[in-house]
């Protein structure tokens, strides 16, 4: 795994410590590899949506595998991010129903309000925007994921809207 210039801070809180053993209690104790899924997104969400090797590699070390099986799985998923995000992040649907709804326009027209190309984060830090595979609501396009939920029926209107309480912290981004 490449090491990248980005620091991260590692805080396994008693917390997060708990909720971890928790998650490793659903398997028999040969199997503690199989909670490796829900263990990093766990870490993630407890690490600023992002998870550098350090972190990895403490992962590893709790759930007894080597280092490298973290990093297929991490590196394989596109819902685990390696680098620092943007606070909030735009996933667009970037298959058929939503391409044909639009949503490449939609995601050209938030880049430019936001001042961004696809993939990168915002100076402060607030956003990023990113093409996504499908998101299984394909009657609902053209749409987006933002946090643990869904934006359907996009419209500019709307993603005006998004960024406005996003900024005004009026956005959820998880349902725990």
């Amino acid at each position: 795994m490449e090491r990248t210039q980005h620091k991260q801070e590692i805080n396994m809180t008693e917390t997060l410590m708990n909720r971890i053993n928790e998650l490793i209690s659903h398997y028999p104790e040969d199997k503690r590899k199989s909670a490796l899924l829900p263990v990093l997104h766990e870490v993630q969400d407890a690490h600023d949506n992002w998870l550098s090797v350090e972190l990895m590699d403490k992962v590893a070390e709790i759930l007894h595998i080597l280092p490298i099986e973290v990093y297929e799985v991490a590196t394989f998923y596109t819902m685990y991010n390696l680098k620092p995000v943007g606070k909030f992040m735009f996933e667009f649907c970037q298959t058929s129903p939503c391409c044909l709804n639009g949503v490449e326009d939609l995601m050209d027209y938030t880049c430019d309000k936001l001042g961004v190309k696809v993939g990168e984060t915002t100076a402060d830090g607030l956003f990023e925007v990113r093409g996504v595979e499908c998101l299984g609501a394909c009657g609902y396009a053209p749409m987006m994921q933002l946090g643990d939920f869904y934006k359907e029926h996009l419209t500019k209107d709307k993603i005006d809207q998004l960024i406005t309480d996003c900024r005004d912290n009026k956005i959820i981004l998880h349902d725990k």
